[in-house]
């Protein structure tokens, strides 16, 4: 889903907002977002989840290819944590591959067959 596609939904559903509206509404709840968010600031969002901003300190890693050791520089990180209701929400939601008649337990890799030992 876009942000196209949710200013649509708000068109849409809620009406009395004209398509400019309701673009310029989306664009501002997610400038909104990026302000408290640079500002150092959790967003609570009841029912949905937390947006928190955490500062990571430098670290020493190693760069996969070469396999020489790097310094991996301090930086921000966003991090996303569900909330119990949105969880239970997504979780009795119905599941693709379950309703799709495939058993992702039963999927052999590619190449073997599923009753192969």
């Amino acid at each position: 889903m876009t942000k196209a596609d949710i200013a649509h939904v708000i068109y849409t559903r809620i009406g009395g907002f004209s398509k400019k509206e309701s673009i310029d509404l989306v664009d501002l709840v997610f400038e909104t977002m990026k302000e408290t968010l640079g500002r150092g600031e959790k967003i609570k969002i009841s029912g949905f989840g937390n947006f928190v901003l955490r500062d990571k300190r430098s670290r020493q890693g190693r760069n996969p290819q070469s396999g020489s050791p790097i310094t991996i520089t301090e930086r921000r990180v966003l991090s996303f944590k569900a909330s119990q209701i949105l969880k239970n929400v997504l979780n009795a939601a119905p599941n693709p591959v379950a309703g799709s008649g495939l058993d992702p337990a039963a999927r052999a890799p590619m190449g073997k067959s599923a009753t192969a030992p």
